[in-house]
């Protein structure tokens, strides 16, 4: 468990050729309604035209083939470029599956267990402290229990997130170094176990910055930096090779980009610069991909965790990420989880067919990124879908869409 060298990731295009594409065939052979797929493109395509998003990308598949594979809009506001199927975008925490399949393969090696205490692998969480707000005030006090890497795949680690709240816990990540891209992933874990916890491991549900401390986890365990790491074991055995944490500027005409203000509040929109090449490879948010690339990562989970004969994680590995983990007595924070949802290794998990404002069946499981980009796998169905936008104050909305318009096309 020596920590990686801090060597430079290897520009994606540097390696790679054209990601290799997935079977299609008409959508009524997979049974799914053209018609009601083309009203889906034309539902993404009004909100082009009423400036909700420059563009996007929709991509269905059922029975292992694609049915859908469509092309929305403009790349990015500032030109005439439509958006095409290979343009690249920021996938934010769509990356956090992709890691949280990276730790179950160390778990498959024999490397780690999901019942082992975090500080294990990471000295430094070691003496942890819970943060009491009182009145404004913090105080800290022990932990019950330490944090395991199990806390951190399903988010009841104590971690938080500097965006999803307002305590004095929140503040002190606010006031932190930790959405640097300019630190190490070892600096970054440093810094989050210095910071005190939102609430007892294990005790409630908080989204977070734990992927990105599984990341770390990775280096160490590995002795590889996470994007070499990711690289080896997930992205080249996949064919994704538009995937990595920044793009060459060869591939600056593919980029998708944001409207520069939010449409709906008129507030400055930020993201990061697909072609710098960070320090800091965070495995909470930092991936940029193509929606065939992510299509390829949604295919091996939905056939069980293997693709074109090779294999990943095994069938009952990936059962156990895609059940829920939270049950009934983990209490669930923030609003991040829709009413009927759960949470596994590393995906939301729907709980029941019904009581989600949008539709679905048990056993769906999902996650989206903060800029607006999505996809769900849904094993009843034998369905999934991807969803590549670049709207981040959208998201919700975009989210709850494409649900309601895909599901109408499922015969």
């Amino acid at each position: 468990m020596t920590p990686p060298p801090a060597a430079p990731s290897v520009p994606l295009a540097a390696l790679r050729s054209l990601t290799p594409p997935l079977p299609d065939a008409k959508p009524g052979s997979l049974g799914l309604s053209p018609v009601r797929l083309q009203r889906a493109s034309d539902a993404f395509k009004r909100e082009v035209d009423k400036g909700t998003i420059p563009g996007a990308t929709l991509l269905v598949a059922r029975r292992g083939r694609i049915g859908w594979f469509d092309a929305i809009g403009r790349q990015g506001p500032g030109a005439d470029t439509p958006m095409r199927p290979d343009s690249i975008f920021r996938i934010f925490s769509m990356t956090k599956p992709i890691v949280s399949i990276g730790i179950m393969m160390l778990v498959e090696d024999g490397e780690l267990l999901l019942s082992d205490p975090v500080a294990k692998f990471i000295p430094e969480f070691a003496d942890q402290k819970l943060g009491i707000d009182n009145g404004g005030q913090l105080t800290l006090v022990p932990v019950a229990q330490p944090m395991t890497i199990q806390d951190l795949l399903r988010h009841t680690s104590g971690i938080a997130y500097e965006h999803t709240g307002t305590s004095p816990v929140h503040q002190l990540y606010q006031q932190s170094r930790v959405r640097s891209r300019k630190i190490t992933n070892a600096e970054h874990a440093a810094i989050v176990a210095g910071l005190p916890l939102i609430c007892q491991p294990g005790a409630a549900f908080n989204y977070s910055r734990s992927t990105d401390i599984l990341g770390r986890v990775i280096e160490v365990v590995s002795g590889k930096p996470l994007g070499a790491f990711l690289g080896e074991r997930i992205l080249k055995p996949l064919g994704m090779n538009e995937t990595g944490f920044f793009t060459a500027e060869a591939n600056a005409n593919r980029l998708a980009e944001p409207f520069a203000s939010d449409p709906w509040t008129g507030e400055p929109v930020s993201l990061f610069n697909m072609t710098e090449q960070p320090v800091m490879e965070s495995g909470g948010g930092g991936l940029v991909s193509t929606t065939m690339d992510y299509a390829r990562f949604c295919q091996m989970l939905l056939n069980g965790g293997s693709l074109d004969g090779t294999r990943l994680v095994g069938r009952k590995t990936l059962e156990l990420m895609a059940s829920d983990h939270l049950g009934p007595h983990v209490e669930v924070q923030g609003t991040i989880l829709s009413p009927g949802h759960g949470f596994g290794l590393g995906f939301a998990v729907r709980r029941q067919a019904g009581i989600a404002p949008f539709p679905g069946s048990a056993g769906t499981f999902f996650w989206s990124g903060i800029a607006g980009t999505f996809f769900w796998i849904d094993p009843k169905e034998e369905l999934f879908a991807v969803f590549m936008a670049q709207g981040p104050g959208q998201r919700d909305y975009l989210r709850t869409l494409v649900r309601d318009v895909v599901y109408a096309a499922v015969e």
